[in-house]
């Protein structure tokens, strides 16, 4: 099975680490991801904004970045969401029956890095361990687009040493929403905050979500207040083993 990385804007150009923990991950569980040089951009920031027609090349690109791939990983529940359900839309507008087979074609092979450990390798205990206790964040597009529903906790309860606490009204959004966040800052900025007051109850040391995007908004909030409380990708804890002599890593 040949299968590609798609690593997402926001893990390249600011968390690197996440993208490398999702090779290192998989390629743990005997997946030899390749990683496309030529991927750029899902197209869901201009979708999202409107601007459809300026997602027509970016569609093109990610086709032919990913063709011939049994599988697309992507370690984001959003940029899996867009690529299933609004890149439709986008080679709709396109008006191009090349460019909407070919994308109908791959948008089904693409997977949120939980969907595919879960569903395609049937995977729930990935060998990891991370002796901390543990809030999730169930992200907005990953539960409401995608429905990924309890993969994500699944693979968390089986980490060895991880303790995964209850957090009150777990699936309200955290009031990032792209450039929601930018043009309505006030309101994202109250929605964050009952987040992280719900985050904080819990008393747990790391809050982990499968979006980077939610985590960077979150993780700001947190640390405004000192809290102390980390935010961590879901690939980050997943890619952590027990090292050498037993100690903590």
């Amino acid at each position: 099975m040949r299968v590609a990385l798609q690593v997402t804007c926001i893990n390249d150009a600011l968390y690197p680490d996440t993208g490398r923990n999702v090779v290192r991950l998989l390629r743990r569980l005997g997946v030899d991801v390749e990683f496309p040089a030529a991927q750029t951009c899902c197209g869901q920031p201009m979708v999202n904004t409107g601007y459809i027609n300026e997602a027509v090349p970016v569609l093109r690109t990610f086709v032919d970045a990913f063709a011939g791939y049994d599988a697309v990983v992507t370690p984001s529940g959003s940029c899996a969401g867009s690529v299933r359900h609004q890149h439709a839309i986008v080679s709709a507008r396109a008006g191009d029956p090349l460019l909407a087979e070919r994308s109908a074609d791959l948008a089904p092979r693409v997977f949120e890095l939980s969907e595919f450990i879960v569903d395609v390798l049937g995977v729930i205990d990935v060998g990891a361990w991370f002796p901390h206790t543990v809030a999730y964040h169930p992200t907005c597009h990953s539960l409401r687009m995608l429905g990924v529903g309890d993969r994500p906790t699944k693979l968390l309860e089986a980490v060895e040493g991880l303790t995964l606490l209850p957090l009150s009204e777990a699936e309200e959004c955290c009031g990032f929403g792209g450039t929601f966040a930018v043009k309505n800052a006030g309101t994202s900025v109250a929605i964050g905050e009952d987040k992280v007051r719900n985050v904080l109850a819990t008393g747990a040391d790391v809050l982990v979500a499968g979006d980077r995007s939610c985590l960077t908004h979150i993780g700001g909030l947190l640390d405004r207040q000192r809290s102390g409380v980390r935010v961590m990708h879901l690939a980050d804890v997943l890619a952590q083993t027990r090292p050498p002599g037993g100690g903590r890593r």
